[in-house]
């Protein structure tokens, strides 16, 4: 079955995806011009297949979805609504590129990246978790923890005969043992984190999706600094990635002060102050020019 969708422009489909073009096949990715992912609509399992059929003004994106059960129009809808989650598709980018205009230098990385919009986790939990085994490691190690984690403990979805994983559910990862999650290369201390985290989703004391709804970003920084093992930096990241809260910036990240320092600061070395200061001039909009320095970074714009 296929949707037909219509992003709100400018969107560029191929910018967009490219941060997974390292991914793992059997559970998330962007490949020769197709974006695939396993969602999770009310407990049942969906491989969805992005492709562009349009330009960056105007937008067009076919999706196709894959499942093994029989899919229900009520599905098909929330679907949609979940495409439309993970890429931001009716954000109007044009709000963030008119504020944040008296920048030179972020206008100058806007013309080179326009219509890229940032991604977002299907759960704020999916956000989190990953956050946490992010801490004080490279990214690629941490993305080979992430990637053995779904393997162990996802849900299996098949699809003429080949295996897809989708992100492991609280209530299975509150079940693993240190052990099995220390297998998975996490250290004794985030196997511990991330297992009382799915414990307390799974027992019904934590609504994390719950925030996607609270406007005052500070307090969800501090309601989510109360669990063990979550800092500002894992929270202020959860809020971006999960939520798409945008006026929060991970000012203590290593790779963002490293970029800020590339393009603001002749690449001397600077503080997490430092960056919350350069941060101030892009006002509500700190989490995607975060994004969006980033994605420069990883492209080696210059200006």
């Amino acid at each position: 079955m296929k949707l037909i969708m219509c992003p709100t422009a400018p969107f560029d489909f191929e910018l967009s995806t490219t941060i997974f073009s390292d991914g793992d096949r059997e559970i998330r990715t962007y490949y020769k011009g197709k974006y695939w992912q396993v969602v999770r609509i009310a407990n049942e399992l969906f491989l969805i297949v992005i492709t562009s059929i349009g330009t960056v003004d105007k937008p067009r994106l076919v999706v196709e979805v894959r499942e093994d059960t029989r899919l229900l129009g009520e599905s098909l809808e929330k679907v949609r609504e979940t495409v439309i989650s993970l890429f931001n598709l009716n954000f109007n980018l044009e709000r963030f590129y008119k504020e944040v205009s008296p920048d030179n230098i972020m206008s100058k990385l806007i013309r080179q990246l326009r219509g890229y919009k940032s991604p977002t986790t299907q759960t704020v939990f999916e956000a989190l978790i990953s956050s946490i085994t992010e801490q004080q490691i490279s990214l690629a190690a941490a993305f080979s923890i992430q990637k053995r984690m779904v393997r162990t403990f996802g849900d299996v979805i098949r699809i003429n005969k080949s295996v897809y994983y989708a992100f492991p559910k609280p209530k299975t990862l509150a079940s693993a043992t240190i052990e099995q999650l220390r297998a998975c290369g996490l250290n004794t201390r985030k196997a511990e984190y991330i297992r009382d985290i799915a414990a307390l989703i799974s027992d019904d004391k934590l609504n994390l999706e719950k925030f996607k709804s609270h406007e005052n970003t500070n307090e969800i920084v501090d309601e989510l600094c109360k669990l063990r093992g979550v800092g500002d930096w894992t929270a202020e990241l959860t809020l971006i990635r999960g939520m798409h809260k945008l006026d929060v910036i991970p000012a203590n990240d290593l790779g963002l002060k490293r970029t800020i320092s590339h393009y603001y600061c002749n690449d001397k070395k600077i503080s997490s102050k430092d960056v919350r200061t350069i941060a101030k001039k892009w006002g509500n909009w700190k989490g995607l020019a975060y994004f969006y320095l980033i994605m420069a970074e990883r492209l080696a714009i210059e200006i």
